[in-house]
Order: C-alpha cells, then sequence, then structure tokens
C-alpha cells in the first residue's frame, strides 16, 4: 500500500512538474505573439493596401505574410524593438511607419496644427476686438455726416406720412 502512495505521488508531482513546464512555455509563446502584434501595429504593409501591418485584410496579399514572418522571426531572436524598427526602415524606407516618428521634420509637421490653431484663435480675438472698439463710433454717425436733429426729426415725420397711406 505505501508503494503504490509513493508512486502516485511521484506520479502527481511528474504530472504537475511537466504541465508547468508546458504552461510557462505556452505563456512565452503568447507573450512573443502579443509583443510582435504590438510592434507590428507600428508598421504599415507594403503592398499599397494603405492598413497597418497586423490588421491588414487584402485578399493573397503576400507582402504582409513576408512581413509578419520577418517580425515574427526577430521577435523570436529576441531583438529590441528599435533593432526591429531599424530593420524594417533600412528594408522599407520611412514610409513603413504607420506614425511618422516625432522628431527633426517631422516633428515640425506633428506641431504646425497645434501652431495653426493659436494662431488662428489669436487672429479671430484681435479682429473681434479691434470691431468692439469701432462699434461706439459707428453709433454718432449722424453727427459726423453733418444731419442736425431738425433734419433728422424732419425725415422721421415724413417717413410717418407716407408709411401711412
Amino acid at each position: 500500500m505505501t508503494k503504490r502512495r509513493l508512486a502516485a505521488f511521484f506520479l502527481v508531482i511528474a504530472l504537475s512538474a511537466s504541465s508547468s513546464a508546458l504552461l510557462s512555455s505556452h505563456l512565452q509563446a503568447q507573450q512573443a505573439d502579443n509583443r510582435a502584434k504590438q510592434i507590428g501595429g507600428k508598421f504599415m504593409c507594403m503592398c499599397s493596401c494603405n492598413q497597418v501591418l497586423t490588421q491588414c485584410n487584402h485578399v493573397g496579399c503576400t507582402t504582409s505574410a513576408s512581413m509578419l514572418k520577418h517580425l515574427d522571426e526577430a521577435v523570436a531572436r529576441g531583438e529590441s524593438e528599435t533593432e526591429i524598427t531599424s530593420g524594417f526602415v533600412q528594408e522599407f524606407g520611412t514610409k513603413v511607419y504607420a506614425e511618422p516618428p516625432k522628431s527633426g521634420l517631422s516633428l515640425v509637421a506633428w506641431s504646425l496644427p497645434t501652431i495653426y490653431l493659436l494662431l488662428g484663435t489669436l487672429l479671430v480675438v484681435f479682429v473681434i476686438w479691434k470691431w468692439r472698439r469701432v462699434m461706439p463710433r459707428a453709433a454718432t454717425v449722424s453727427a459726423v455726416r453733418g444731419i442736425s436733429a431738425q433734419d433728422l426729426e424732419r425725415a422721421r415725420r415724413r417717413v410717418t406720412q407716407e408709411t401711412e397711406d
């Protein structure tokens, strides 16, 4: 009876060790797949479908398949994200980026919409401010043009007479 219990105990330990190793290898494969998807999401597919590499659904696209294979191999080798990115840029050029890098001339391109928005807002505020300063002068237009109060009253009476009919 003791030998059976001892054999069962060793069997349970062996099974748990093998399942633990199997589970850890599955987790490592899943982490590598997630890392490849995360890095691949930063690249465009070069088959001219204008889609992100990991989301290319172009029927019969051999370009995305080869790019994803290249990416998976680089992740399996343990290359860093910058090494993988530089490899893709070297092979396909800077058009491989799904989002241009925020440095150099690209940084200027990223910041111009914000600058234009601020300048446009300042221009609108300035124009409104100028218009508000000019408005009080518009109320005194009759005095500037030389219309006397008597002429204005006479014109109002005439308008009233003509519109009574």
